[in-house]
């Protein structure tokens, strides 16, 4: 079967995705006071299991025996990316929590190009963490700091796994299979948390939270990962923490002061000053020396 043309260039793919993933964080807020934020990732995780499992078929018969660790490392990945995610969102705010997250991907775009210039802008990044996170006041949160910085180490491993994947599977045959290995990842945790306080309608917005993430956010990033680089996806996703900022004060009225503003700048012209392009050429296509210099 032809994979189908998606006529959406990779940037759009990849900006919706940040914006899916910010909104439904956001509005996880609530079901994270309710059932805790390891119960909230393995409700999402689960219920986008089984909504991509109606609409997928899992190619097993495509599975071949070096793609097993790839998939299992892909799923228990995203699973503590998400639970890594979630808790933080409990402790820092929004914009916080994703500006240190995206210390990750960033740092994963710095170390594979072949500028060592590049380095400098994980440096810059972390610059604008402090401004953000500001451990000099007494009200620095170590707990949703260290959560984010695992939710960080996460993100880095998904991007590599997931374009390894991507390029395994067409369409949301990889999803179907590394989603349900994340819920269950999540349910070691998630479970003991969400126990005796699941209800409809914890459920519904569970299901609802799924479409906004992972199911719609996680397909467009596989989407968009077989025609990027990792590393030009990695610093586009500078964008992460400026929409985290103003969904964080639009839907749950957090207001950064001056300084950690200051510190979501530094953070995002640290991304953007890393991105150069990044059209990922397939095998068949002849690749000029202008097409391979994506970054730094």
């Amino acid at each position: 079967m032809r994979e189908l043309k998606v006529p959406v260039p990779p940037w759009g793919l990849a900006i919706t995705a940040i914006l899916s993933v910010q909104l439904g964080s956001a509005l996880s807020v609530n079901l994270i006071d309710t059932v805790g934020p390891a119960g909230t990732a393995w409700l999402r995780l689960s219920m986008g299991a089984v909504i991509l499992l109606i609409i997928g078929r899992p190619p097993l018969r495509s599975i071949r025996r070096r793609d097993v660790l790839p998939l299992l490392g892909l799923g228990v990945t995203t699973g503590v990316m998400t639970v890594g995610f979630l808790a933080a969102v409990e402790h820092v705010p929004l914009g916080t929590a994703v500006a240190i997250e995206f210390l990750g991907p960033l740092t994963v775009a710095a170390l594979r190009s072949r500028n060592r210039a590049a380095l400098a802008w994980p440096a810059l990044a972390l610059a604008g963490v402090v401004l953000l996170t500001q451990p000099w006041q007494g009200d620095f949160n170590l707990v949703g700091v260290s959560w984010a910085a695992l939710a960080a180490c996460g993100w880095g491993v998904y991007i590599l796994l997931t374009q390894r994947i991507g390029d395994r599977f067409s369409g949301i045959g990889a999803l179907t299979l590394t989603v349900p290995i994340a819920a269950l990842a999540a349910a070691a945790v998630g479970i003991p948390q969400a126990a005796g306080h699941l209800t409809v309608d914890v459920l519904v917005a569970a299901a609802g939270l799924a479409v906004l993430l992972p199911v719609l956010p996680f397909a467009l990033e596989m989407l968009a990962l077989r025609r990027m680089t990792s590393a030009a996806f990695g610093t586009l996703m500078a964008l992460e923490p400026a929409v985290g900022v103003v969904l964080g004060l639009l839907i749950l009225h957090q207001h950064p002061s001056p300084v950690q503003v200051a510190g979501i700048v530094l953070v995002v012209l640290a991304g953007a000053a890393a991105q150069r392009g990044g059209r990922r050429l397939r095998k068949e296509e002849q690749a000029s020396p202008a097409d391979l210099d994506f970054v730094g």
